[in-house]
């Protein structure tokens, strides 16, 4: 069950967090729209209500998931650049997958969303100093989060549900 929970494994970071590891991180979350894409292309309706494992969210749900999910973690940038240590308010992300948009809504809604949000989420990592690199939120079950470990968190939870998607398909043989 591991392997289905986690294809790519669970997101750990230890150490100093490189230039050239930020710039890797970077380029995975401006090309997450595209390779989402990629891993829903011809899938059937039926399809995208299939659970990708036993007692998981629908492919559909996943799509819809990431959309909500980078757009909290776009708005916790901001307010870490713009705030001293803000505390930000975590959402109850299963209660939000089980919500009319996130159980019936057309994928093209939160893919859209994806390439413009990914896009510009990009242009503001791009800009940072690497002062701003190290400032920091308070999230109230994490506890202090550095913006550097942020954005490998959240390249790694664009690549962790593709991957559950590929992985899908692959066993379905779809």
């Amino acid at each position: 069950m591991e392997a289905l929970r986690f294809p790519v494994g669970r997101f750990e970071w230890n150490g100093e967090i490189t230039p050239e590891q930020r710039q890797l991180w970077i380029e995975e979350i401006e090309q997450l729209p595209r390779k989402l894409r990629d891993a829903v292309d011809g899938l059937t309706e039926e399809q995208l209500n299939e659970p990708y494992r036993p007692g998981g969210w629908t492919v559909r749900q996943v799509v819809h998931h990431l959309a909500d999910s980078h757009m909290n973690s776009l708005t916790r940038f901001k307010l870490a650049l713009t705030e001293e240590q803000p505390t930000i308010k975590p959402y109850d992300e299963a209660a939000w997958a089980e919500l009319a948009d996130s159980r019936e809504a057309p994928l093209e809604l939160s893919l859209a969303l994806l390439d413009q949000l990914h896009a510009r989420w990009g242009r503001l990592l791009r800009s940072l100093s690497p002062e701003q690199w190290e400032r920091t939120f308070i999230h109230p079950d994490s506890g202090v989060v550095r913006l550097d470990v942020n954005l490998g968190t959240y390249a790694w939870h664009g690549r962790h549900h593709t991957a559950h998607i590929a992985q899908l398909r692959k066993r379905k043989e779809w």
